[in-house]
């Protein structure tokens, strides 16, 4: 009989349901899931065998997770990305297998040689983006590598919404975790590649005015999507080997209008991480209207009617932008949480209205068009398109399109299926095939189509 082997989980949260439940369904890998946060992680144990719960703080108990590195003989941490290189020191300390599902981050390039000289994979960016996304689009550009084809454009787009029955708000979107990702994203750079010219988008808002203009979003027009670029998507031609393109651009889907009632908070300052007196925790009480007023510099004791014409006229809010205001009660004189600045203040207001109810479903959406030259007069455009939906009574179509990818690559690390070492990601046929056809196996797959021209 084969030693069982050991697999620790950290973090607890909504990816980790369909991690666990992969990991332990054949019964030869023994789970321990560590979290700060008690109920869920013996949750967890309960609902799936071989598993066992850990209170843990890795902040506060580095010891403590020294030891539980060393106890197994892989990590999946699915904690914030910025803990990561703490976790991967442990790691090549006791020369334990590790993986992620986040993007690397320099402090963990820094750790390759590290790895290598340990002798351990480090497996990143295994979720849905990214993650499938990077499978997908290689199993693609290899193909057509090895049939003599080029790459000509290569343009992408992914997103995670809900189910356009419960995209029932003003920005038609909803929070299964803590909105300050999502909101940062708003308020982003970018910089894209199209037709051999480099376009570069500056911080602080431009992104949600412009994207949907440059992003022509023809694709799936029953959703009714909006795309803004996402980061430096010119670092994609070398990672994916598709210098001969002259389009090169990865976006982000949202339902249409999203990027437009988004600028309406922008303009008015709530998407700012910078400390406002009003918002003290230790200060009096404050109303929503109260603070809009304090940010135009408006007497509080305004009438509604009146702050929305000043909105509309002084601070250049369309219509609609001020309904999506008065609709999300920020208009109203509903107390305010306070967390000393606007953005977390509106994140934390967020995360407990625009969440999901029960028996609501959450929506994954991504799509690659890409663009092959085979000949100088033979010419196809390929697509490749997945959309997930969630269960409405159990695991959402984000945490296993996240999820299901790194507990995959995780069993093919314990069973010797992946031997590389250092920090590696899911590009190499040998790794996204198998995990391909392994998430085809489990509900999880795309669609292809193609046209050419001459």
């Amino acid at each position: 009989m084969s030693k069982m082997k050991k697999a620790l989980i950290l973090g607890a949260g909504y990816v980790s349901g369909p991690v666990v439940q992969y990991l332990t369904k054949e019964g030869n890998i023994a789970v321990t899931v560590a979290s700060s946060v008690k109920s869920e992680a013996d949750a967890l144990a309960a609902r799936y065998k071989n598993t066992s719960p850990v209170l843990l703080d890795v902040k506060r108990s580095k010891e403590d997770l020294e030891r539980l590195v060393d106890a197994h003989d892989v990590v999946v941490s699915l904690l914030p990305y910025e803990l990561h290189p703490m976790v991967c020191e442990l790691c090549i300390k006791h020369q334990t297998d590790m993986v992620t599902t986040s993007y690397v981050s320099p402090a963990m390039q820094q750790l390759e040689q590290g790895a290598i000289a340990a002798g351990i994979t480090v497996m990143n960016e295994t979720g849905l983006d990214p993650g499938i996304d990077h499978m997908l689009a290689m199993q693609i550009f290899d193909e057509v590598r090895e049939k003599g084809g080029k790459i000509s454009s290569f343009v992408s787009f992914c997103g995670g919404l809900p189910a356009p029955e419960h995209a029932d708000n003003p920005l038609m979107y909803k929070f299964s975790w803590n909105p300050r990702g999502v909101l940062l994203t708003t308020i982003n750079g970018a910089k894209y590649l199209e037709n051999g010219q480099v376009h570069e988008i500056p911080t602080g808002g431009e992104l949600m005015h412009l994207g949907p203009k440059i992003t022509k979003v023809d694709f799936l027009e029953g959703f009714n999507l909006e795309g803004y670029p996402n980061r430096d998507s010119l670092t994609y031609r070398k990672l994916y080997g598709i210098e001969s393109a002259h389009t090169v651009l990865r976006g982000t889907l949202r339902y249409r209008g999203f990027c437009h009632r988004i600028t309406g908070l922008l303009r008015l300052g709530l998407i700012n991480s910078q400390p406002h007196t009003s918002l003290h925790p230790q200060g009096p009480d404050i109303t929503w209207k109260q603070f809009i007023c304090n940010l135009i510099g408006q007497n509080s004791e305004i009438l509604t009617e009146n702050l929305k014409q000043i909105l509309k006229e002084k601070m250049g809010l369309s219509t609609t932008q001020i309904i999506t205001l008065e609709q999300m009660d920020l208009l109203s004189d509903k107390q305010i949480l306070k967390k000393e600045n606007p953005f977390d203040t509106l994140c934390h207001y967020l995360s407990k209205r625009l969440v999901y109810g029960p028996g609501e479903r959450d929506l994954v959406v991504l799509r690659h068009a890409v663009g092959i030259e085979w000949s100088p007069d033979k010419f196809e455009h390929r697509h490749v398109e997945m959309v997930c939906y969630g269960d409405s009574n159990g695991q959402t179509a984000m945490s296993r399109t996240v999820g299901l990818p790194a507990a995959i690559a995780t069993r093919m690390i314990l069973d010797g299926e992946i031997q590389d070492k250092g920090l590696l990601l899911p590009i190499k046929r040998d790794i996204y095939q198998p995990i391909l056809k392994r998430l085809a196996a489990e509900g999880i797959k795309a669609t292809e189509g193609s046209k050419f021209f001459e």
